[in-house]
């Protein structure tokens, strides 16, 4: 049998992520992303490996630590898809902070029929307990953020921050442009690109930078 390749790879966990966040930086213009949303870019930045990817960050005022103070308070994360949640890493959670995502539930497909929708949007109507101070995280689909929007101008609680990144070709953009027009606590990436594991590295991003 022959020896193995002499590969020379980084094996440390802490020395990765080190290394990570020192060449996202020099890889990055950070200059027009608001300090307090550093954090948020350069996870997004390690997460799919483009730089570029900030140049849609867009947030409201104060929208991160609004989410880092409802996280700290013991809030739970509400997810539109299982892939969402389960790129959330727990242990970085401050009050062990429930993850929820109502998407499997026996009750989603009978109301999507009844309301006309996807079971996405159907799934939001059962957030309703648990909205009022919340961490949304919405990876998938635009038809989730555009309800939780109607449903929130409807007289649903409101979450302490909305993390809108669904993706596609067909009302990502819409949905999101609706978000940053709704005046409700956000933090979005413009346009067709997003998708579960930007929305879980936001969430992440909440709760520690890629560095410490």
């Amino acid at each position: 049998m022959t020896a193995s390749p002499p590969y020379r790879y980084i094996k440390d966990p802490a020395e990765i992520y080190r290394e990570s966040a020192r060449l996202i930086r020099e890889a990055s213009d950070l200059s027009a992303v608001p300090d307090e949303l550093h954090d948020v870019a350069i996870r997004l930045i390690h997460t799919c490996g483009r730089p570029d990817v900030v140049t849609g960050l867009r947030a409201s005022a104060g929208a991160a630590e609004a989410g880092r103070q409802a996280l700290a308070a013991g809030k739970p994360i509400l997810c539109d898809v299982e892939m969402v949640s389960k790129g959330i890493i727990r242990s970085r959670l401050p009050k062990r902070n429930e993850v929820m995502c109502t998407l499997g539930l026996g009750a989603v497909a009978p109301l999507a029929q009844r309301l006309g929708t996807t079971r996405s949007a159907a799934a939001v109507d059962l957030w309703q307990p648990w909205l009022a101070g919340a961490v949304v995280a919405i990876g998938n689909a635009p038809t989730a953020l555009f309800h939780l929007l109607e449903r929130i101008h409807e007289g649903f609680p409101k979450p302490a921050l909305i993390l809108g990144f669904p993706v596609g070709f067909v009302g990502a953009t819409e949905s999101k442009q609706a978000l940053i027009e709704s005046g409700l606590p956000y933090i979005a990436l413009t346009g067709r690109e997003g998708g579960s594991a930007l929305a879980a590295a936001a969430v992440n991003a909440l709760t520690g930078s890629l560095d410490t």
